[in-house]
């Protein structure tokens, strides 16, 4: 016996788990996906990672703008589903959809609930220095990443990249929606309610918010430590960045000097020590790996042979 399903998502995050349901052979009834946007110079029209992939296994694919309307909860409805999951879909369902499967809707959220509830819970958590985080389903409700859980994975993050830690988490949370679709589909889901304890208001300290622009950019009166963890909670993107001589390059790997066992090291915010290893607030970070705009990634040593800079020499 296999659920009737329909499957909302959008980024490649998303398509592990759309396969893993395809795989254990649940009815897909319709998959809902990011409208197609227009992209590149000739802006021509690009589907989403999990658009393209429900069409090459078959399925019907929906790109409503909305669910608020009558009209799409209507036909949402009319699928006749057990259950509706959710992985990074990108639109806020309505109570009337929320209402609609026999089952429930089940969101695969990719921290360790409360903490970290919102939009962007991976690059949240490396950029805090968290030890570990996880993928969780949860049984979704009105309120922001709020309900029940289902069962949660944990890992470690270690000095992971945001690219890493990104693919092994997606891995994790189609294999953990799997086991979750199973257990629902046997009767045999147990939930828990969410510790509000360990949650905080949205917009606080521990709410998941997009990354902006402007806080990609490092800022050399920060600590060596903080930098690193910023570097690798946006690498390989959109990429940490430094302003090098008027020219706006990517750091996509870095490392501070405490890491490696360096004692004190001297100089102001900014200023370069020796390569590109350059003074903190605290400590100094050594820039391993860089790219500069549309230029390939290149090693500390092959790009300051085109592009050097002198100790005692200040940043932007």
């Amino acid at each position: 016996m296999s659920l009737r399903l329909a499957f909302m998502g959008t980024p490649d995050f998303a398509t592990s788990t759309l396969a893993e349901l395809v795989g254990q052979g649940h009815d897909i009834a319709c998959v809902y996906t990011r409208a197609p946007r227009p992209k590149g110079r000739g802006m021509a029209e690009e589907k989403s990672p999990v658009h393209i992939f429900a069409q090459a296994a078959g399925l019907t694919v929906r790109n409503p703008a909305s669910l608020k309307g009558a009209e799409e909860q209507a036909a949402f409805a009319a699928l006749g589903l057990d259950a509706a999951v959710v992985v990074a879909y990108g639109l806020i369902l309505p109570k009337p959809v929320l209402a609609a499967p026999r089952l429930g809707c089940f969101n695969l959220h990719a921290s360790l609930l409360p903490r970290w509830r919102g939009a962007a819970p991976i690059q949240r958590a490396i950029m805090a220095g968290d030890e570990e985080t996880g993928v969780m389903v949860m049984r979704m409700e009105e309120g922001l990443d709020t309900g029940p859980g289902l069962m949660a994975v944990r890992i470690a993050i270690g000095r992971k990249t945001y690219g890493v830690l990104h693919d092994e988490l997606a891995k994790m949370g189609a294999t953990l929606m799997g086991r979750a679709m199973s257990a629902l589909e046997r009767g045999s889901v147990e939930e828990h309610a969410q510790d509000e304890a360990g949650a905080v208001a949205p917009l606080g300290a521990g709410y998941a918010k997009k990354i902006s622009k402007q806080e990609a950019r490092i800022d050399w009166t920060k600590s060596a430590r903080e930098l690193d963890c910023l570097v690798r909670a946006l690498s390989p993107s959109p990429g940490a960045w430094v302003q090098l001589k008027g020219e706006r390059v990517k750091v996509l790997l870095a490392e501070p000097m405490a890491a490696i066992g360096a004692p004190s090291v001297g100089g102001a915010p900014g200023e370069v020590l020796e390569g590109l290893t350059i003074a903190c607030a605290e400590g100094a970070l050594k820039l391993l790996r860089v790219q500069r705009a549309g230029k390939a990634p290149l090693d500390a040593d092959a790009f300051l042979r085109g592009f050097a800079l002198t100790p005692g020499e200040r940043l932007d």
